[in-house]
């Protein structure tokens, strides 16, 4: 089984601009790059890594790319293009597709002031190209609230794949009530077979984000894995976001403490193969990442 980290960042300020960065994200406010990553990815045993964008801009891509071309444990970039100027999304998305490295497109949703932005008539003209050139697109939430955008973007768009990160940012450490809302909008969401979602960025809704308990957790994964089933969840282990809650090792010992009770094949699943077959990573760069891990 070759494990696959679907979740994780490099960024460089100094190359890229990341508004949402500043002092308050100490110590991750720098330069994050891959090589800072691989001991704690190789201790945990992950072979392969597909690294999400941080920035709306195409610098940070071409920064993802360029750690891809120089690490062979990268096997996928999900890339920021303008979807709401559909003629720049169409020539960037011609130009990324030459890289076998670009596997799908995301952009900070929840970094817009307007939360019905996808809705609008340009993001669908730049959903409905995603959709045409096979590229699956990464749904960023900061809330549970962006949940309801989901199942009419799945409408909307029937052959677009779309995962959810984070689960959804569900309220780890709140009340029934909320839990309760979480379910409902992600269950909504759950119904359309081409939405997927990814396992990671699970910490605490209020106060520090290390404040959380995998008995905490366990309630929105064993939610998420009877609506989804293992075949549309994804590992990620949100490095160097991690870093601030806890560390990756902490998180990765918390998923596989999650994911003990499930067979083998359900295991495997949800730590490689969904991300393999959701995102159509390249076999060879699968082999060669690999390698490189052993």
């Amino acid at each position: 089984m070759t494990v696959v980290d679907a979740h994780l960042h490099v960024w460089d300020p100094e190359v890229a601009a990341y508004d949402w960065l500043g002092p308050a994200m100490s110590p991750v406010d720098r330069a994050m790059r891959f090589h800072d990553a691989r001991p704690g990815l190789r201790t945990a045993g992950v072979d392969a890594a597909v690294l999400v964008q941080a920035a709306d801009n195409d610098a940070d891509t071409d920064l993802m790319l360029a750690t891809a071309a120089a690490h062979p444990e990268v096997v996928g970039v999900v890339a920021w293009a303008p979807l709401d100027d559909p003629a720049r999304a169409r020539a960037r998305l011609t130009a990324l597709r030459g890289d076998p490295h670009v596997v799908g497109v995301r952009t900070l949703l929840h970094e817009r002031s307007d939360p019905d932005w996808i809705l609008g008539p340009d993001a669908g003209a730049g959903l409905a190209l995603l959709a045409e050139a096979g590229l699956p697109f990464d749904y960023s939430t900061s809330s549970p609230a962006a949940l309801r955008h989901l199942p009419e973007l799945a409408g909307r768009h029937p052959g677009l794949r779309l995962v959810v990160d984070h689960l959804g940012k569900p309220p780890v450490g709140g009340g029934r009530e909320d839990r309760a809302e979480w379910r409902r909008l992600i269950a909504a969401a759950a119904l359309h077979p081409g939405v997927h979602a990814k396992v990671s960025g699970l910490y605490s809704a209020s106060g520090p984000l290390d404040a959380w308990t995998t008995a905490e957790v366990r309630p929105f994964v064993e939610d998420a894995l009877e609506l989804f089933g293992p075949e549309r969840l994804m590992y990620g282990g949100d490095w160097p976001v991690s870093l601030l809650a806890g560390g990756y090792a902490r998180t990765w010992e918390s998923v596989c403490e999650l994911l003990a009770p499930l067979a083998p094949d359900e295991r495997a699943a949800v730590l490689g193969g969904t991300a393999a077959r959701f995102y159509r990573l390249d076999p060879a760069l699968l082999d060669a990442a690999h390698r490189a891990a052993v």
